[in-house]
């Protein structure tokens, strides 16, 4: 397989792509992690920066970054994919309110451990900005807003733009307003994760690729070359999850896909903006999300590829041209500047989401069986909070991150095909239906807003 293929970011990483060694055969540890991605490789840093003496093996199909960590859009962000209002009705608002605070610090972290650690993947947290592109959305922007006053969260978590004050930060056509949250940092993905996995080796820990695991049971893990036997097993294989025996139900696999651009001209960067690297979106329905590369690309990406019968996963499902061109037309909407500016990489890949969107992780002490994961797109960041938590959990610890509300949380399974099938697919017509109709609704203003512009008002 050529790894560089699967995304611009695996191929624009400053080494090979060789696999490490594959598993040789039946071994001990103290905790073995399935997964090298993001989940698995935190999990794997902070416990053997807790406890130098423990045996950490890591257990990964493809490569370290194969998966979503290697695919995604660059955002380490504090989002969760769970609102507050939802977390505060199940668990109460100052454990709500605690929830956020957590995400938040996790950006921070992650930038200490790429300083601490000296991970080249051009980190830069220069914040979020979600554009509001319609009188609908505009009135979402303001709803985000308002949500975030009723928690105590500030202007410096969360501040409502004007129009002007949005274009400044990114010109897209059209722009009403927006918001602005400075808690994210624009990243090169497979660089961190690349970066990390040589982080994990240099605290002793054992990372075995082109090692598929084939089942997870108390005390092992099972793979084609031999099993791994530990007092504690680690699930981190979020998208990938339900190939693992009786793990089919346990999130759907959904795709997102992305494209980037050519790099562009510093007169184009001067028209669209994004001078801080900013990652940005807009409030439509169906999700949207880019990032100014450092090599001065537009990555760009959405959702809007279907969901697989039977929550399958396969390299065919990456490349949807459909996809591709509906986003490079999004784009061309979004920057009338770029023009016939041509894209030079397509990718994408499945992410986890669960039953409830709700992203969990839990120790279940009697089995020894632990996971992380459902981040519904949001893993950059949580991956990190994640890795910490289950290091505190297998060693024991009662922390402030143990007791956080997605801590040991079950989300119900999804339903049996073809149920599962009509229901996600289902929910993404919709979603691109509610999207269409605001567009048409909107056109009016949007021509008139132009001709404003156009008179110089």
């Amino acid at each position: 397989m050529r790894y560089q293929e699967l995304s611009y970011w695996l191929s624009s990483v400053d080494e090979p792509l060789t696999p490490r060694p594959a598993l040789p055969g039946d071994a001990d540890a103290d905790v073995v992690i399935v997964g090298a991605g993001y989940t698995g490789l935190w999990t794997a840093y902070y416990l053997a920066a807790a406890d130098p003496t423990l045996r950490i093996t890591v257990l990964e199909s493809e490569i370290a970054g194969y998966g979503a960590s290697g695919r995604n859009g660059g955002w380490c962000s504090a989002l969760f994919p769970t609102s507050l209002p939802a977390l505060a009705r199940r668990h109460g608002r100052d454990r709500a309110l605690a929830m956020q605070r957590a995400m938040q610090e996790t950006v921070r972290e992650v930038g200490r451990v790429v300083a601490a650690e000296g991970i080249d993947c051009d980190w830069r947290p220069g914040g979020t900005v979600v554009l509001a592109r319609s009188g609908a959305q505009l009135g979402r922007a303001r709803a985000a807003v308002e949500e975030a006053r009723e928690y105590g969260l500030s202007d410096e978590d969360l501040v409502l733009l004007d129009a002007d004050q949005a274009a400044a930060r990114c010109a897209a056509d059209g722009v009403l307003g927006g918001t602005y949250t400075p808690h994210c940092a624009a990243v090169h993905p497979a660089r961190l994760v690349r970066g990390l996995a040589r982080a994990v080796e240099g605290r002793g820990v054992t990372i075995y690729e082109r090692t598929p695991v084939t089942a997870i049971r108390p005390g092992a893990a099972v793979t084609p070359a031999g099993v791994v036997r530990a007092p504690v097993v680690v699930r981190a294989t979020e998208g990938f999850t339900p190939a693992l025996p009786g793990q089919r139900r346990t999130v759907a696999p959904v795709y997102s896909l992305m494209v980037a651009t050519e790099p562009l001209r510093a007169s184009t960067w001067a028209e669209i903006g994004l001078a801080d690297r900013e990652t940005f979106s807009d409030y439509r329905h169906v999700i949207i999300y880019g990032q100014r590369t450092a090599d001065g690309r537009l990555a760009f990406g959405g959702r809007g590829a279907p969901y697989h019968f039977g929550s399958r996963t396969a390299p065919g499902y990456d490349r949807e041209p459909r996809v591709f061109a509906a986003l490079r037309r999004v784009l061309g909407e979004l920057f009338p500047v770029l023009g016939e500016v041509p894209v030079s990489h397509t990718w994408g890949g499945p992410l986890g989401v669960a039953r409830d969107w709700a992203a969990s992780v839990g120790l279940d002490r009697a089995s020894g069986l632990a996971w992380a994961g459902g981040y519904v797109g949001d893993g950059v960041g949580t991956s990190n909070l994640a890795g910490r938590t289950l290091a505190d959990l297998i060693r024991g610890q009662r922390t402030e991150l143990t007791a956080l509300p997605w801590v040991n949380h079950r989300s119900p399974r999804w339903e049996p095909e073809p149920l599962r099938w009509l229901a996600v697919n289902a929910g993404l017509r919709l979603m691109f239906s509610a999207d269409e109709a605001e567009q048409r609704t909107n056109r009016p203003a949007r021509r008139a807003a132009a001709f404003s512009r156009l008179l110089g008002h």
